[in-house]
């Protein structure tokens, strides 16, 4: 038989022994921020680490995405307004063109008038020198017959 003085011994070495496993229980329980996959197996971390850089990839393409759509956007922009200064700018100089061929004309018809005129006077000269040189010759011939 076994006295009261070893049963209780025992039962508070028993007692002592649950506290203590029931504590490093507790404790080896709680992970800390540091250390958050301490009770992750291999394969868990392994899987945990594909699926973060899955994550990651997948943020990284719709960033990628989103900067190239604004990108072409910016460009299609860029050239639309390009296209729009281009016709501009081709209105303007036929618009130039146009004023410069009415004064070019406008000119050509006021010098073709000046060359009309100074050809009906160089004709005029010309009819009376004739007129002259005939009087002349005529009055000689009158000079000549007396």
């Amino acid at each position: 038989m076994q006295n009261s003085k070893t049963t209780t011994a025992k039962s508070t070495i028993a007692m002592s022994a649950l506290l203590l496993s029931v504590a490093m229980l507790a404790a080896g329980c709680h992970k800390t921020d540091e250390n958050a996959n301490a009770g992750m197996g291999p394969a868990q971390s392994a899987g945990k680490a594909v699926d973060d850089a899955g994550a990651n990839a997948a943020a990284a393409t719709r960033e990628g995405a989103a900067k190239t759509e604004a990108a072409a956007e910016h460009a299609g922009d860029k050239a639309q307004d390009a296209a729009q200064r281009a016709g501009d700018n081709m209105n303007a100089a036929a618009e130039q063109s146009k004023e410069a061929a009415k004064d070019t004309g406008a000119n050509v018809k006021e010098g073709a008038h000046e060359a009309g005129q100074n050809i009906k006077e160089g004709a005029s000269n010309v009819t009376d020198a004739a007129g002259r040189g005939l009087e002349k010759a005529g009055q000689k011939m009158q000079d000549a017959s007396k």
